[in-house]
């Protein structure tokens, strides 16, 4: 739209109606800037996926680590995780997000200098580690305290294997359905919140495209062009929903007796 004259008026709105939706932009124009809806849109979903997956990756490895040695080992140690656990569940985390992401940025860069896209990524996927992997770690600990009282986990026992071969071999490959169904509940969750963090400042800004960011341009523009709303809201709603049938379809996979 600031290349090509015609399309944005002297306000920065697009001309034609319908936030500029014609046969050659789909999805209309953003206000102010221009860009292409459909194109930030797809380039959008490319920063928050990533994010989500990092995030998702880094969750799920903590929590196997931690959840499976909880409930394992007991003791001291299952002790020691489970208030850990229960202490960082009791975190608001909404808040504590939007709290800690300036406060980590500063350990990357000074707070008077601009601050890098890249240090905003590695600060969102920390945060959201520390405060996103407890859920699952609860999940794993519960199953494996069930496992480790299985006659196959005591036969491994009684032959003398190690308690890293027992994780490794008899609980892990009993643990991966809760895993995977949790998993994929977890990615679109993470999509959400860091939209949302975008969304409130803290996250990604202009000019990297970004749902939330471009939510939060819609919430300024919406009585003049109330349809850029509309796309990365519909869009974010599919997504959200794709992959919670995704979860369902794979819970359902891991076990037949269920009855939908």
């Amino acid at each position: 739209g600031q290349e090509q004259p015609g399309l944005l008026n002297d306000y920065g709105y697009p001309v034609k109606p319908n936030g500029g939706i014609d046969g050659e932009f789909w999805f209309g124009l953003e206000p102010s800037t221009g860009r292409d809806v459909l194109t930030e849109l797809l380039y959008g979903i490319r920063t928050s996926l990533f994010i989500a997956l990092a995030v998702t990756v880094l969750a799920v490895l903590t929590a196997i680590v931690l959840g499976i040695a909880a409930g394992y080992l007991g003791g001291v140690w299952d002790f020691l995780i489970s208030r850990t656990t229960d202490l960082l569940m009791a975190f608001p985390q909404q808040l504590f997000f939007v709290a800690f992401l300036p406060i980590t940025t500063s350990l990357f860069v000074d707070p008077r200098e601009e601050t890098p896209v890249w240090i905003k990524v590695i600060s969102i996927i920390v945060v959201l580690w520390a405060l996103g992997w407890m859920t699952l770690g609860r999940i794993l600990r519960g199953v494996t305290l069930t496992l480790r009282e299985r006659e196959f986990v005591e036969a491994a026992k009684v032959s003398g294997a190690s308690s890293w071969r027992i994780i490794r071999k008899e609980l892990l490959p009993n643990v991966v359905s809760p895993i995977l169904v949790q998993a994929t509940y977890m990615l679109p969750s993470f999509v959400t919140t860091a939209a949302a963090l975008s969304f409130l400042g803290v996250g990604i800004t202009e000019p990297t495209p970004d749902w939330g960011r471009m939510f939060a341009t819609a919430a300024q523009v919406y009585r003049s062009d109330i349809t850029y709303m509309f796309f990365p809201g519909v869009s974010l709603v599919i997504f959200v929903v794709a992959f919670n049938l995704l979860g369902d379809a794979v819970r359902d996979a891991f076990d037949p007796k269920t009855v939908r």
